[in-house]
């Protein structure tokens, strides 16, 4: 049976760490992509830049952008102190996932990100942020762990995350009264968060083509409206968005057309004016891990 939570109380928003995927966000944690030189070639998008240099100038650039917004609207800005051997550390969201209670640390499938993890749990630790558990198994990337509602989660399993990560993750989640499902979709679409999208407690930008009937069954349940964008929109990290809470959004500046639809919806869009970052296969949503969020 599907259910939501009610409104929490006074005290237990003050203990809290993320309460989902929308609410208003104070703090979180990112690194500055100072060793990111090449994009690696693994996933679809890094691909095709996998023989040319990074911009070095302009990532920093992008990034501080980045950082200037959260700063702007007053959101608290931890940072990882990056090394050579975490190249892509930038994309921070995909260590883990932050509920209420802490948070799970993953599993890279990929042996690029490995040191990420050990570096990342420290700095958590550093912060105060309980380990609630590991997926030690299996595997699973932070880009696939998407709040629907305050005790409903997705998890997709694309291309990092597998059935068995999946099941790691809910026999965590489910004792502390999460009602976790699984998305399927196409591997070459690399993370959930590439390809769906909550921006707004009953809003989502989507490629709904590529999502499974079942999920979108339980979106439908969720009253839970759909902006779609075509699969090209993917590879331009069209629904690569952060939400801000308060019907706010950190978008791209070159998704002009979905930009105009969250406008349209009701939302207010802060644009990012990212290109070369996106190089390396990720852009605001995956350079944001969510500390704080009530």
């Amino acid at each position: 049976m599907l259910t939501i939570d009610p409104q929490l109380s006074e005290s237990e928003v003050t203990t809290m760490f993320v309460r989902n995927g929308t609410a208003a966000l104070s703090r979180v944690l990112t690194c500055p992509p100072s060793y990111l030189q090449r994009a690696a070639p693994i996933n679809e998008i890094s691909k095709r830049y996998a023989n040319q240099p990074l911009d070095q100038t302009k990532l920093q650039a992008e990034y501080r952008q980045l950082v200037e917004i959260y700063h702007q609207i007053g959101v608290t800005v931890e940072q990882l102190t990056p090394t050579t051997e975490m190249p892509n550390a930038v994309f921070s969201r995909d260590f883990g996932g932050c509920v209420r209670e802490g948070y799970i640390l993953g599993r890279f499938k990929k042996s690029i990100r490995f040191k990420e993890s050990t570096a990342y749990e420290h700095k958590m630790a550093d912060l105060g942020i309980p380990k609630l558990g590991e997926v030690v198994h299996g595997f699973f990337e932070g880009g696939d762990f998407a709040f629907l509602a305050d005790n409903v989660i997705a998890i997709g399993m694309l291309d990092r995350t597998d059935q068995t990560g999946f099941d790691e993750i809910k026999a965590m989640l489910s004792p502390l009264g999460y009602q976790v499902y699984p998305v399927k979709a196409a591997s070459r679409y690399l993370h959930l968060d590439m390809c769906f999208n909550l921006v707004a407690d009953h809003l989502a930008v989507a490629y709904v083509q590529g999502l499974p009937p079942d999920f979108l069954s339980l979106l439908s349940k969720l009253a839970i409206k759909l902006i779609p964008v075509p699969e090209t929109a993917i590879f331009k990290h069209g629904c690569n968005l952060e939400s801000l809470g308060h019907h706010r959004v950190i978008s791209l500046k070159q998704n002009q057309a979905i930009n105009a639809a969250l406008r349209s919806a009701g939302m207010s869009v802060l644009e990012l004016n990212a290109v070369e970052t996106l190089k390396a296969g990720g852009g605001p949503h995956c350079m944001t891990f969510p500390l704080h969020r009530v």
